[in-house]
């Protein structure tokens, strides 16, 4: 059942591999009726993606939504596309720019047959500017945004996260864009555009990098575990494995160096205040590892439990897949998937009290495993136009 809050939006979601599929989930999540279209036969390459040997990001990323297959590069397909559109709520396109233009697809043709869509234009570099003709990947937006350049330690090139987070991030801006501006449409009654930049989404969550640049000069550079100034917060050797403690607030210290038995140090000038535990990181940091390193990790997280510090274990899949409070929350939910059977996924977040999200049907199995259903039913084609089309390689 759709409980959703977007459940009377529909979606059509065009482009391939990370961003643009990755907004189609959120919304899907959230109630939508996504319609992904992929390429014929080949479909979307999220398919083949996924460690192990089962290739199973696709359950996640393509669930909640229905496949149609066009070929975008023929007339037909377009044409086929446009009626698809026209029936829409909001269109998503991760597309280079131009590209959408080039195929007749693009905004100004599209508002001017539907002032109401809503059309989120994902891309690395956004629609305007020098730039915005060049190919752009998730890891270069993470670049130019500033992201990889601190991260790793001081003395190695950049590292990267182990997860696309400049595509995610940058899907997510989108989605929170589609939800601005349906809000917008209930009082204009019209759509617009949504300019989401790889780069740019990334430069987003940089908190204060250019600022403090611009008044002070200071360039970040890569800190490791840590982020220099901000102490005690990192992860520290316990007996048996590793955990992260976060005390970086004066009362939060004072009550660490009681659980450690060193209430003293709660106090002494070293650790006292802010400014002095991030000129003193390294020193405090020794000292916290000393103590740990003496303990179980359940020893430390039974202490910092009672004495109310933010503190938890460093989890792989395995921990959270049997930790109680993944499970008292649902965080983690079991799907029924067409490939793989029963497969442990992510839930839907964030969750809504009234209109709650939901996982209502599995990633599609098949590349356009609902043309019957939505060409057929939606758009009025028959079964022997459908074979035609079929036949030309259109779908």
């Amino acid at each position: 059942m759709n409980t959703g809050a977007l459940q009377d939006i529909r979606v059509v979601e065009l482009g391939q591999l990370l961003a643009g599929p990755f907004c189609g989930q959120l919304l899907g999540d959230m109630g939508a009726d996504v319609i992904k279209v992929e390429p014929p036969v080949t479909g979307d390459p999220m398919r083949e993606w996924g460690q192990g040997d089962d290739k199973v990001h696709w359950e996640v990323i393509a669930r909640n939504k229905r496949s149609v297959s066009a070929n975008l590069r023929v007339p037909e397909g377009q044409a086929l596309v446009r009626k698809l559109i026209a029936n829409a709520d909001v269109l998503i396109e991760n597309f280079k720019p131009g590209t959408m233009e080039k195929w007749g697809l693009g905004p100004d043709t599209l508002l001017a047959e539907q002032p109401g869509l809503i059309i989120a234009r994902m891309s690395g570099y956004g629609q305007t500017g020098p730039y915005a003709s060049r190919a752009g990947f998730g890891g270069i937006g993470e670049a130019m945004g500033g992201w990889r350049y601190i991260v790793g330690e001081p003395d190695r090139p950049p590292s990267r996260m182990g997860v696309s987070i400049g595509d995610t991030l940058t899907a997510t801006y989108g989605c929170m864009g589609v939800l601005a501006a349906l809000h917008a449409r209930e009082r204009t009654g019209r759509g617009q555009v949504i300019d989401a930049a790889l780069y740019e989404s990334v430069l987003q969550v940089m908190e204060g990098l250019v600022t403090e640049y611009d008044r002070s000069g200071v360039i970040r550079e890569r800190s490791g575990s840590i982020l220099k100034g901000i102490a005690p917060s990192n992860v520290y050797r316990c007996k048996d494995g590793e955990f992260m403690i976060g005390a970086n607030k004066d009362s939060l210290w004072q009550r660490l160096a009681t659980a450690m038995g060193q209430p003293g140090l709660g106090h002494d000038p070293r650790f006292a205040t802010h400014i002095a535990r991030g000129e003193n990181q390294d020193e405090i940091d020794a000292l916290i590892n000393a103590w740990t390193s003496t303990l179980s990790v359940d020893a430390v997280e039974a202490l910092m439990t009672e004495f109310s510090i933010p503190a938890g274990r460093v989890y792989r899949a395995p921990d959270m897949l049997s930790d109680p409070h993944f499970k008292a929350r649902e965080a983690i939910i079991e799907v029924e998937t067409d490939r793989f059977g029963p497969l442990k996924m992510q839930s839907v977040f964030p969750k809504l009290s009234a209109t709650p999200g939901s996982v209502r049907r599995p990633a599609p199995s098949v590349v356009g495993q609902h043309n019957a259903e939505i060409y057929g039913e939606m758009l009025g084609l028959t079964g022997a136009e459908l074979e035609a089309l079929t036949a030309q390689g259109v779908i």
